[in-house]
Parts: C-alpha cells; sequence; structure tokens
C-alpha cells in the first residue's frame, strides 16, 4: 500500500426502509488534514478520469453509485513507496470504503458500470496552483486504462 493512503472500511445499517452509513468524522484520525470542500462528480460507462495529483491538498473519496477502478501512483521522491501503484474497485461491485488519498499521489479513475458518482471531500479549496494534471497514458506511471 502506499504510505499515506488509508482504507476506512464504511458500516451500513440496513432495515426496512433502505439503509444509514457513516462516512467521516471530524474525529477520524484519517480525517486530521480538515475539511475545504465537498465536490460530487457524475461520469457515464468508460469515462476515464487520470491523472490529477495535488501539491498539499488531501482527497477522501467515496463512490455512491456504480462502479469505479481506482489508480494511485506515488511521485513523491523521497517517499518509501515512490512508484509504487495501487489498484481498486470501489463502488456497488467493488469495496464499500471511504479511500484517503495523500498530496503527491497521482489518482484516476474509469466507470466500469453504466455510470457513476464520486463524492469527494479534500483538505482545501479549489485552487487552480493546487491542480496538477498528467496524461493517461503517461510512460512513467505505465498504467493502461484501456486493459480494464
Amino acid at each position: 500500500m502506499i504510505e499515506g493512503v488509508v482504507i476506512k472500511k464504511l458500516v451500513r445499517h440496513r432495515d426496512e426502509r433502505g439503509y444509514f452509513e457513516e462516512l467521516i468524522r471530524v474525529t477520524d484520525d484519517m480525517f486530521a488534514e480538515g475539511f475545504g470542500q465537498l465536490s460530487h462528480s457524475y461520469m457515464h460507462k468508460g469515462v476515464v478520469k487520470a491523472w490529477h495529483i495535488h501539491k498539499t491538498q488531501v482527497d477522501w473519496w467515496y463512490v455512491a453509485k456504480g462502479t469505479l477502478h481506482v489508480g494511485l501512483y506515488d511521485k513523491r521522491e523521497g517517499s518509501p513507496t515512490f512508484g509504487v501503484l495501487n489498484e481498486f474497485i470501489l463502488g456497488e461491485k467493488g469495496e464499500n470504503v471511504v479511500l484517503k488519498i495523500p498530496p503527491g499521489v497521482a489518482h484516476g479513475c474509469k466507470v466500469i458500470s453504466p455510470d457513476s458518482e464520486l463524492f469527494y471531500a479534500t483538505s482545501g479549496t479549489y485552487s487552480l496552483d493546487e491542480e496538477g494534471r498528467i496524461p493517461e497514458d503517461d510512460r512513467i506511471i505505465g498504467f493502461d486504462w484501456k486493459k480494464i
């Protein structure tokens, strides 16, 4: 596992009305960096959003609908996991978790269900200075989104 990446397994409390689950508490160790913004991304089947990277911002991802294939790649020189790639299947046909993505870790996803809804909290508010992009076919990362 890439250093600093944290997975919080969620507990669903079901009854005849549906279910309730708690995602993040301010007291969670994994949420120590604090809240800046909550965002929602609706995506169609086959869409690839990769690669994003932040200088200082932390992301916490939760897939509320559908299924995403998620890739993380550690770009932090000096990190004990520099160059490590992690993959996850999140959502309805994958893990029901909140995924913490630290700064300096490139992250991306591909929708592998008819559509998907990703909710994500960030430790800061949107800033163009914070946003980094890496092409989805970056040779150094070497991840083939088409194979999925």
